[in-house]
């Protein structure tokens, strides 16, 4: 899906994705990766969302986010209980959806100027 949204901030933006490929910005992304609005990370050591456990936290937690959003691929699943029991000790917000809804929610809190990561997964 191709987003139209274009704002005037030189912040990432998730500009297209599918299951091959996340758009941001300029960048064609074909693997996992940890995104924020000044950052992007294709070298996150969760290749698929299966993969995904407090081992990646702190690649997470090192951008002080205030939420985290996981794009858990092109179904929505639940994130594993122990990455939500981290992160909410820390006083960090989490919330597992489909890859389209974490794409397009990134964008609206990036745009609000809010400290937002997303951990995105295309399975």
């Amino acid at each position: 899906m191709k987003f139209t949204l274009e704002g005037g901030t030189a912040a990432n933006l998730i500009r297209s994705y599918s299951a091959e490929e996340i758009r941001i910005g300029e960048a064609r992304v074909r693997t996992s990766c940890l995104v924020t609005a000044s950052e992007l990370h294709t070298d996150f050591a969760a290749r698929t969302f299966a993969e995904f456990g407090v081992e990646q936290l702190p690649a997470v937690t090192a951008l002080a986010p205030e939420l985290v959003l996981v794009g858990t691929g092109m179904t929505q699943q639940f994130a594993p209980l122990a990455v939500r029991a981290a992160l909410a000790a820390r006083g960090i917000g989490l919330e597992a959806m489909q890859l389209g809804a974490a794409c397009r929610t990134f964008n609206v809190l990036v745009q609000e100027e809010r400290r937002v990561a997303a951990v995105l997964f295309l399975r």
